[in-house]
């Protein structure tokens, strides 16, 4: 993790891409030091695949893991900025998602409102895991505390909508989020899940 973002800079077709640590317990303000994300946007799925069949730091990545899963995906909706700039603002599809669906959320949380953001929003993150419909979720980071993401899978684009739009508590951290102005930078994408490969916790999703 620490020594492959300059390797990474140098990798044809990788767009954009971030080296992501993950939370104690799946989303705790604590690390969790056996479990890391890797999110990338490629120019073509040639250069991906040449990235996954090839690339030397890849080949290291499966010979230090006992697990991997990675899902190929394509954007439906994103609003927001990673580092000023969006990276999933491209020829997007248009229209719902049929079946599964991927939903990332990140922010750049202002020192000042630290507490109060872990106060509210992790255990409501938590409770994405255990939401219907949810197939798995992990709150990720590329900073502890303050540079934090939330990946969940989910079997249908209604699931999702269900559990924002319906759910009490969800509803009252973005309220909190707006009034209170925690983020300094975040960004909000959808995505179709084209395939997926290999397991998460044992299990094919």
């Amino acid at each position: 993790m620490g020594t492959a973002q300059r390797p990474l800079q140098r990798v044809p077709g990788l767009r954009f891409q971030k080296l992501l640590g993950s939370g104690a317990g799946g989303f705790g303000a604590l690390p969790n030091l056996h479990r890391y994300g890797f999110m990338a946007v490629w120019d073509d799925e040639q250069a991906a695949r040449a990235f996954l069949d090839k690339h030397p730091l890849w080949q290291q990545y499966r010979q230090r893991t006992s697990e991997i899963w990675t899902a190929e995906l394509a954007p439906l909706k994103s609003h927001g900025l990673w580092d000023g700039v969006n990276p999933f603002d491209y020829a997007n599809e248009t229209g719902a998602a049929d079946g599964p669906m991927m939903v990332l959320t990140r922010a750049s949380i202002r020192l000042r409102k630290t507490p109060r953001f872990w106060r509210y929003v992790a255990p409501v993150s938590a409770s994405i895991a255990d939401a219907p419909g949810v197939r798995a979720a992990i709150g990720l980071g590329e900073l502890p505390v303050v540079r934090q993401a939330t990946v969940s899978l989910w079997d249908s684009a209604q699931a999702m909508q269900d559990y924002a739009y319906r759910s009490p508590k969800h509803k009252e951290v973005i309220r909190l989020t707006r009034q209170e102005d925690w983020y300094g930078e975040e960004l909000f994408a959808r995505f179709r899940v084209l395939r997926t490969a290999g397991t998460w916790d044992g299990v094919a999703r």
